[in-house]
């Protein structure tokens, strides 16, 4: 089990690695260090110096082109085909029982709720660093659409998935384990965080996935779910990080490209049909 656990997060953190080739860099001595160094402001200074930084943010910046390696795409895609399998694999299905059997037998007693709140933590984490003026990748809006349209995708194939699988939980109480959702929103988190921070040190990427894998870990300790439910769900929440990053700056050429309007596309939430989808937002 534990060697297991420890392969799913070198795989992870191979998928960024092969990311980072994918576009042609190479770490610099200064990023080893996990953070760049930064001047604390006074306590009575605190709130305007973030209220500047967000205004500064805020600020419109070219949409930067997005590429990708083969081999990143390939890893997210293994790891959902393997929870696939699971479906109707004895062997794989095997394995998901051997490992329940396991934990239980070792820590039949545990059980946490940190991983309900630790499967956001990437996601935050990137507002937290822009807000202490550790700029990322894109400015506010910006992000703040690809993670919109990150959750999108991921949010829709997760419960699709879990209405056409219809598979019981290993604690037996309902029929929607594959895949699992927290650890879909914590590896799109972890996949948003190194997208907007590889470039200024690939250890925020590795933290990210390490909140990640851990949220995963939890999961199966909670009997909430079976291992391949949680390997699917890591490579799922990879994917619709990266597809949102490929589409959007596609879409905004498209429609930037046919007028002299500033179009803005949107991931909207509907509370009364517990429904989520996209708006087009032209301003002249």
């Amino acid at each position: 089990m534990k060697y297991t656990l420890l392969a799913c997060l070198q795989l992870v953190t191979l998928c960024a690695k092969a990311d980072d080739k994918g576009n042609h860099r190479e770490f610099r001595a200064v990023d080893t260090a996990i953070a760049p160094a930064v001047n604390i402001p006074a306590a009575d200074t605190i709130l305007p110096a973030i209220r500047q930084t967000f205004r500064q943010d805020a600020q419109a910046k070219p949409i930067p082109v997005y590429r990708t390696s083969m081999v990143s795409l390939a890893i997210p895609t293994v790891l959902l085909t393997y929870g696939a399998f699971s479906l109707f694999n004895p062997a794989v299905r095997s394995l998901d029982q051997t490992t329940k059997n396991e934990v239980h037998e070792d820590h039949a007693n545990f059980h946490t709720t940190i991983d309900n709140y630790l499967m956001y933590a990437p996601g935050l984490a990137v507002y937290a660093l822009n807000a202490v003026g550790i700029k990322g990748k894109h400015n506010l809006k910006e992000r703040s659409i690809l993670l919109g349209m990150s959750v999108l995708m991921m949010k829709g194939s997760v419960d699709g998935l879990k209405a056409l699988t219809n598979r019981q939980r290993p604690d037996g109480t309902q029929y929607n384990s594959f895949p699992s959702g927290h650890t879909a929103t914590a590896f799109m988190g972890a996949q948003f965080m190194w997208e907007e921070y590889h470039e200024v040190s690939p250890w925020y990427g590795v933290a990210g996935y390490a909140a990640a894998t851990a949220t995963g870990v939890m999961r199966i300790y909670n009997n909430r779910h079976w291992f391949s439910d949680v390997v699917a769900g890591a490579g799922l929440g990879i994917l619709s990080t990266k597809a949102a990053y490929w589409l959007y700056p596609k879409v905004q050429k498209v429609f930037n490209g046919r007028s002299s309007s500033s179009t803005i596309l949107m991931p909207t939430y509907d509370s009364q049909w517990k429904s989520v989808g996209l708006s087009l937002v032209v301003t002249k």
